[in-house]
């Protein structure tokens, strides 16, 4: 066991894109923490697939890295808005935080967010201004507008003089003072973690207690809880207590908490970090950050102790709402086995289920339906990266259109999430962006020129706003412009927005695309479908440029006579359809539509495939004055 005062726990925030995992690469190699003669891929914390095709940190996770004799445990955190949840939950285990500024960004919306909650829990930062060798940084700025937001979010005196360093994470170098110290390697950074980040404060005579801040699943061991151990030792098999708490009031989320549940157990596994691997050893000792099986339903802000602890239990910690739902159904169309395996409600349920053993930001609610039920994540990303690791796994299914959450509160008033979005955009771009986001409710809060033919808006936007708009901002700013948006907590209904302005070309046949006929469709709208690809009754093959849906037949062939004809009248010309991504469908397919996901396509349909059913509810649902409902 590493005696206490040599070991060093810290998180590191930013925002998306900043370069986290990037510095841990550089710490990694700086403190020979793998051999010589190991080859190592980049970004080596995302270990995840979709993270590395995605580029971002979707799971925090930790690693340990040796230096001058001390242990340091380094958590890496999202950086998306998505996933901000598991910031709250990991800086818990946390003496201090690296929060890394991009120097020629600043502090974006997430940047003030990791911040606020690392304030909020009596952390004091080192600032950390990366990728100062880019020819349009600016790291004095930078570090202006970071105080400005330590003062903004109430930093004491002591948070205020928070100690900064300056480098390339993609160089691998830090340094305290860029116009005399020369940069070479991250041993200024490493030094300033063992002098400003304090020793874990704890009581190794006391009995044993930690708290559960992360969880993961193995098939042999079951569920896995990782937290820093607060006081005392553990040996494996030594008896436990698991002690549930919640909120009184669930709405704040503060104050007042019982506890629920209490349930003597052992350990049967202990696990420390060496690297970015997990070491079993027999005892465990405080200050350390660890894994820990044996309770079997062990989550999230659990207390293990010592049966002889008095008071065992702490305050619950905060795990993030859900803000949107999405209806995952069976796969019902025509095309249903042809991809995959995986069919029915009871596999998808089980599917899951062990999703939720390990993201508690996910809730499953079965709504009755033998096709399907409701799911509910903080964001439209993280439930299509679920769909997406369901889709590689071999499963098909059907999914809907994200739609946000909505409260009232005690007077009886219709609430729903908003969204605070900065967005950086070249000033020629301006008008197009305001009027569309004007037209989503968006309400401009501030306004600044950056001197650098670009310019900085404040929004204060609903969540739903936001649904399906990111494609269509990077075509508005050819790619230049930059949007970040963080939840802000609940407002007012704004009212209805402007929907989608272009209907659905829906096939009225099954069969295969024929190219003859889809030449004259390419006339109508934007095709999704190549010749020869199979098609059925109730899907839909493109999008017209018109309001309202077309029925079209894209399988009949041009009638053959013997008519004698031109070659140039027999060639077909055809455009490159339109290839839509999970992400694209689902925000561009209207209520009534569905997104067909199978392992290897993703198409789109009416969620009532028969025309003249679909017509009948219609036309019901209108006379009613309600929404169609999702068959």
């Amino acid at each position: 066991m590493v005696p206490t005062e040599k070991i060093r726990n810290l998180a590191i925030v930013s925002h998306i894109d900043h370069g986290k995992t990037t510095l841990i690469d550089a710490i990694f190699r700086a403190t020979h923490t793998f051999r010589e003669t190991k080859r190592l891929e980049e970004r080596v914390m995302d270990t995840h697939e979709l993270e590395r095709e995605r580029g971002i940190t979707i799971r925090s996770k930790h690693c340990t890295v040796e230096w001058g004799g001390y242990l340091i445990n380094i958590i890496d955190t999202p950086g998306h808005a998505d996933f901000s949840g598991e910031v709250e939950r990991v800086l818990s285990m946390a003496n201090s935080v690296l929060l890394l500024v991009d120097a020629d960004e600043g502090p974006m919306p997430q940047t003030r967010y990791v911040l606020m909650r690392a304030l909020r829990l009596g952390l004091r930062p080192i600032v950390v201004l990366n990728k100062v060798d880019r020819a349009s940084a600016a790291p004095d700025s930078a570090l202006d507008r970071t105080f400005d937001l330590f003062m903004e979010l109430g930093a004491s005196d002591a948070q205020a003089d928070f100690p900064v360093i300056y480098g390339s994470a993609l160089q691998g170098w830090m340094v305290r003072d860029l116009a005399t110290d020369r940069p070479e390697g991250l041993d200024a950074l490493l030094q300033m973690i063992v002098d400003e980040v304090p020793a874990p404060p704890v009581d190794r005579d006391a009995p044993f207690r930690m708290q559960v801040s992360t969880l993961a699943w193995n098939d042999h061991i079951g569920r896995i809880g990782c937290g820093r151990v607060l006081s005392g030792s553990h040996r494996r098999g030594e008896p436990l207590v698991c002690t549930t708490t919640e909120w009184r009031d669930h709405r704040c989320r503060e104050g007042e908490w019982d506890v629920i549940g209490s349930e003597p157990s052992c350990s049967t596994h202990l696990f420390v970090m060496r690297g970015i691997d997990r070491l079993e050893v027999e005892e465990i000792a405080a200050g350390d950050i660890v894994w820990i099986s044996g309770p079997e339903e062990i989550t999230i802000g659990d207390t293990l102790s010592s049966p002889e602890m008095e008071s065992p239990a702490l305050a619950p910690l905060e795990i993030e709402e859900p803000t949107v739902s999405m209806f995952f159904l069976v796969n019902s169309g025509p095309l249903a086995g042809a991809d995959g395996k995986v069919l029915t409600l009871r596999a998808i349920k089980d599917r899951l289920a062990r999703e939720l053993r390990v993201n508690v930001a996910l809730r499953v609610e079965d709504i009755g339906r033998a096709d399907g039920v409701k799911v509910f994540g903080r964001g439209e990303l993280l439930l299509g990266i679920l769909i997406e690791e369901m889709r590689r796994e071999g499963i098909e299914l059907c999914v809907s259109r994200p739609e946000v959450i909505t409260k009232r509160d005690e007077d009886g008033q219709l609430l729903e999430p908003m969204e605070q979005l900065i967005i950086n955009i070249p000033e020629q771009f301006q008008g197009i962006v305001i009027e569309k986001l004007a037209k989503r409710k968006g309400g401009i809060v501030g306004m600044t020129r950056t001197g650098a033919g670009t310019m900085n808006v404040e929004y204060e936007i609903p969540t739903r706003g936001l649904i399906g708009y990111r494609s269509e901002f990077l075509t508005d700013t050819r790619g230049l412009g930059i949007m970040s948006a963080r939840l802000i907590g609940y407002g007012p209904w704004c009212g209805d927005l402007a929907s989608r302005t272009r209907g659905s070309m829906v096939a009225t046949a099954t069969g295969a695309a024929a190219a003859w006929q889809m030449e004259h469709l390419e006339a109508r709208g934007t095709l999704f479908i190549s010749p020869m690809d199979r098609i059925y009754q109730g899907m839909i093959v493109g999008e017209h440029s018109r309001p309202g849906d077309l029925p079209c037949n894209p399988t009949k062939k041009k009638n053959l006579t013997n008519h004698r004809q031109s070659n140039k009248e027999i060639a077909v010309r055809l455009d490159m359809p339109r290839t839509l991504t999970l992400d694209a469908a689902l925000t561009w397919i209207a209520r009534d539509e569905l997104v067909e996901v199978t392992p290897t396509s993703i198409r789109l349909r009416k969620a009532i495939l028969n025309p003249a059913a679909h017509k009948l509810i219609a036309r019901q649902a209108a006379e009613r004055g309600t929404p169609l409902p999702v068959a």
